[in-house]
């Protein structure tokens, strides 16, 4: 197959370039970036100098529908839902890795995202691309959302708690996500210059982060009845990486090993998903520059509170890996076909 890239000179984007290049099914064909068109992706990033010397071409609904047999889309929020319609219409794969077909209420979307939402004609034929939640429902389909960075590691960390009924959910789960700097996409601000996080850390959106209804509208889905949650963001001093932290209060007493049992048996099949033993918890580094979900569990006997610690590398399973994965499930190949890499350490 061959594969087309929008947004290629994004982080999003050149990680999906990285990821690519080792598939063995895929031949990437075509990179395209509005802002440096007409440049070679080499001019954008010297370290695929004679890897991948691709120019990086304007965007052409005739001609990427003849050329590419899928098509990734690594834009801004809110760029997406402007430019992917045409190629959906056409048939085309399509694999959205911004926010704009994740939230399937336009009314959310303009609440939390600031922005006009898309089409519901779209919307409604997008579906939520969280492979080891809903596989069935992606399989057979074109158009993917990809989830957000901090939705996948929150949801794969708080599913198995919903699913077995064993937390209570009447608005006393509580998400605190930290991340690296390159979730904040490659542009020039402010916040992340190195010498505004070199050394410091700070939440950001407190209470308002766009991530909130993304993360509640897919428990709210599993679960049949409404669920809110306390998500809020804090951003670190480095480059890659996402850990959260869930609490919740349990219904019942469990001891560490019954909660470490549950995961094990809820993921069990799922290769891209490790649970850690009793008093070991993940660290970002440990799943760094893969797919790699890695989860720990521990229940707090004096206030009866499950704490559940997520990593994720926020770049591969958080963006470009799952819809790499995503891309898998579509062709009904092996979701670890291109991906099945051991994490960079140290």
């Amino acid at each position: 197959m061959k594969a087309g890239i929008v947004g290629a000179n994004g982080y999003g984007g050149v990680e999906l370039v990285r990821l690519l290049h080792h598939h063995p099914m895929v031949t990437l064909d075509l990179l395209v970036s509005h802002s440096t068109q007409g440049h070679k992706i080499t001019d954008q990033y010297p370290h695929l100098h004679n890897i991948l010397e691709l120019p990086l071409e304007k965007l052409s609904l005739n001609e990427i529908t003849d050329r590419v047999d899928v098509l990734f889309f690594a834009t801004p929020s809110g760029v997406t839902k402007e430019i992917a319609p045409p190629f959906v219409k056409a048939g085309l794969p399509c694999i959205d890795l911004s926010g704009d077909f994740r939230l399937k209420e336009g009314h959310s979307y303009e609440q939390w995202y600031k922005k006009s939402p898309a089409e519901p004609e779209f919307l409604d034929q997008a579906v939520y691309g969280l492979p080891e939640i809903f596989r069935e429902r992606i399989k057979d389909k074109t158009f993917v959302a990809n989830p957000g960075c901090y939705p996948t590691a929150a949801l794969l960390g708080i599913i198995p708690l919903i699913k077995e009924g064993i937390a209570e959910t009447t608005g006393q789960i509580i998400i605190d996500g930290k991340t690296g700097v390159s979730g904040a996409g490659r542009k020039l601000v402010q916040g992340s210059l190195f010498s505004e996080i070199n050394e410091n850390t700070k939440a950001y959106n407190l209470g308002s982060h766009q991530h909130t209804p993304e993360i509640e509208q897919v428990l709210t889905d599993l679960h049949g009845k409404d669920i809110k949650v306390s998500f809020n963001a804090h951003l670190v001093p480095m480059t890659r990486g996402i850990l959260c932290t869930i609490y919740a209060p349990l219904k019942e007493r469990l001891a560490d090993a019954d909660l470490v049992q549950l995961y094990k048996e809820a993921y069990q099949d799922e290769y891209f998903v490790r649970i850690r033993p009793e008093k070991t918890w993940p660290g970002t580094k440990e799943v760094y520059g893969t797919n790699y979900c890695d989860i720990g569990v521990k229940v707090d006997e004096r206030t009866n509170m499950v704490i559940v610690v997520s990593v994720i590398d926020n770049l591969v399973k958080g963006a470009a890996g799952q819809a790499i994965q995503n891309m898998n499930l579509l062709n009904h190949w092996d979701e670890r076909t291109g991906l099945d890499t051991i994490p960079v350490y140290p």
